[in-house]
């Protein structure tokens, strides 16, 4: 079974971003984290295949805690979503090894959708 967590501190956009996945993907699992400490209990106890990170967090920074993540889950997909589209953000994310950065404001259903369509894709045929 295919694990998704969505790490935000904003509950409508976390519970929003929950309700599109579970719509398209019913049978896939899905978890939730408000903030990096409980981001990073889910990732060893829940072992998620793909990550939904904001890049501010109360307690922690979505980029460090790609970072930390990607050392000891190298497998775990990490896409970074901000509210913040700049270039700095986007080379910061993709260095701390995200998959994919994607700006709040150009983030769609469409396009979420899109995106996890090709991860379950390109993970069916690896």
């Amino acid at each position: 079974m295919f694990k998704a967590l969505i790490v935000e501190d904003n509950t409508i956009f976390r519970q929003s971003l929950n309700e599109v996945l579970h719509t398209r993907f019913p049978s896939m699992s899905i978890a939730e984290a408000i903030d990096g400490k409980d981001a990073l209990e889910m990732v060893d106890s829940f072992k998620p295949d793909l990550i939904f990170m904001d890049i501010n967090l109360p307690d922690d920074n979505g980029l460090s805690l790609t970072k930390i993540i990607k050392t000891d889950h190298s497998g775990t997909i990490v896409i970074v979503i901000t509210a913040y589209d700049l270039p700095e953000y986007r080379q910061a994310a993709l260095q701390a090894g995200a998959s994919y950065f994607i700006p709040k404001g150009s983030l769609s259903r469409k396009e979420v959708l899109a995106v996890v369509e090709s991860i379950l894709t390109e993970q069916k045929y690896h």
